[in-house]
């Protein structure tokens, strides 16, 4: 549990060093000196890349684009520019990073099309026999499609430690026991997968929603301003995704 705690406290640090950056990136923008501005710039940049890449590895693997056919450096480099040429439409430093997510959705929308996701799969979460998810494991890691969402670039250390992922979906005091039990019996691999593979299935937005909250740590206020939605709204989406992930491990591995 200690390096859970060690990892947030790592994410809400990039948080504030980003925020602090705020200032110089408009002093250099003023002086006009691009060079030093990039050079800043790309030091913010890790997270909204990570987040980039995996966005553009799951549309891969849904079909909606060619593989190869687009690059997290061609979206990270447009993003470059946005900074650049709207930062004067930020209101504070806070508001940044989020800010950085918001473009970089945007930018990911113009060359998605329209996403499905298979609502049976959610609806019916709670009642899949242990050799069905079995059947949906396999078929997700088939030809390296699971791999490929979670592909060495993104094997950092958020996704390292498999209380980081459970401890956003067991909250409760009641949870701890079983959030004991499920770190000690399938360790970080098989906790990674599988909470990946219920993500595939999500809705985008949902997805989008509690990896921002969890992986990238804004809360909810910040999040909701990256979707344009209301508070509300990004806690019953949390939620939900909460929930479901809850239901599929419990359901799968304890049962």
């Amino acid at each position: 549990m200690k390096e859970s705690v060690n990892i947030f406290q790592s994410q809400r640090e990039f948080h504030v060093f980003v925020a602090n950056s705020f200032s110089d990136l408009t002093r250099l923008k003023n002086e006009g000196d691009l060079k030093a501005f990039n050079e800043l710039l790309l030091k913010a940049m890790p997270e909204v890349r990570r987040y980039v890449q995996k966005n553009l590895n799951r549309a891969v693997v849904k079909g909606k684009i060619d593989r190869n056919r687009y690059r997290t450096d061609d979206i990270i480099d447009q993003l470059f520019i946005e900074v650049y040429d709207h930062l004067d439409e930020i209101n504070n430093k806070n508001e940044l990073h989020p800010w950085m997510f918001k473009k970089v959705d945007e930018l990911l929308e113009t060359i998605f099309v329209e996403e499905e996701f298979d609502a049976l799969f959610l609806e019916n979460i709670d009642a899949y026999s242990k050799p069905e998810w079995e059947s949906m494991q396999e078929k997700f890691t088939t030809d390296g499609d699971g791999d490929l969402i979670m592909n060495e670039e993104l094997d950092d250390i958020s996704y390292a430690k498999d209380d980081y992922v459970l401890n956003h979906i067991f909250v409760g005091d009641d949870d701890q026991k079983v959030l004991l039990q499920l770190d000690k019996e399938l360790g970080a691999e098989n906790i990674r997968k599988h909470s990946e593979m219920v993500l595939y299935h999500m809705p985008k937005q949902m997805r989008r929603v509690f990896e921002l909250f969890t992986e990238h740590q804004f809360d909810i206020a910040e999040i909701a301003k990256i979707h344009n939605s209301t508070v509300q709204e990004i806690e019953s989406i949390l939620k939900t995704a909460r929930k479901s992930l809850r239901t599929s491990f419990i359901k799968r591995y304890l049962d």
